[in-house]
């Protein structure tokens, strides 16, 4: 990486902040994940620690360590942050287009998704970009998990349901 998109000693910053907005815990993310995603970037923005807030009813995304420095909403970034959605298309992973409704899809369809297994495939080939693709900078493969479970639940309960309305 650059010295460009370095924080110099990033030790020095605490792993884990307070989002400013909602006070949810927030954990870091890289500059090079900010700089990729963020649409305009202030000139001579200050480098500082950045944290990714996933809380899904905050619209703050990215917000520094350093107070004086710009906190980044989601109108702010070129992708929708699939965490703070609540409308399809809800992306899950960024480098393979894989959204929400994928997984519902194919659970819907088949009772099972290949989708985590297909992006393992390309991760393990190294066809990913997390780090600049993924609004968190992390890989999407737990998130793809607990999607798959909850639609997997979802799936299961509608179709008990379906089975109890057609009882006299």
């Amino acid at each position: 990486m650059s010295d460009c998109c370095s924080l110099g000693d990033s030790s020095k910053a605490p792993a884990v902040m307070a989002c400013p907005v909602n006070g949810v815990r927030s954990k870091q993310v890289d500059m090079l994940t900010v700089k990729s995603l963020v649409r305009q970037l202030p000139l001579g923005m200050s480098k500082t620690q950045y944290y990714f807030c996933e809380a899904p009813g905050c619209d703050a995304v990215y917000f520094p360590l350093d107070a004086q420095a710009p906190l980044f909403r989601c109108g702010d970034l070129t992708v929708r942050v699939g965490v703070k959605e609540t409308a399809d298309p809800i992306p899950v992973c960024y480098c393979f287009g894989f959204t929400r409704k994928n997984i519902q899809d194919e659970i819907a369809k088949t009772g099972r998704s290949t989708i985590g297994e297909r992006i393992t495939v390309e991760v393990k080939a190294g066809n990913c970009g997390c780090e600049v693709k993924n609004p968190s900078g992390k890989c999407c493969l737990g998130s793809v998990a607990q999607v798959v479970k909850d639609c997997v639940r979802a799936n299961q309960r509608s179709k008990i349901e379906v089975g109890q309305g057609d009882r006299p």
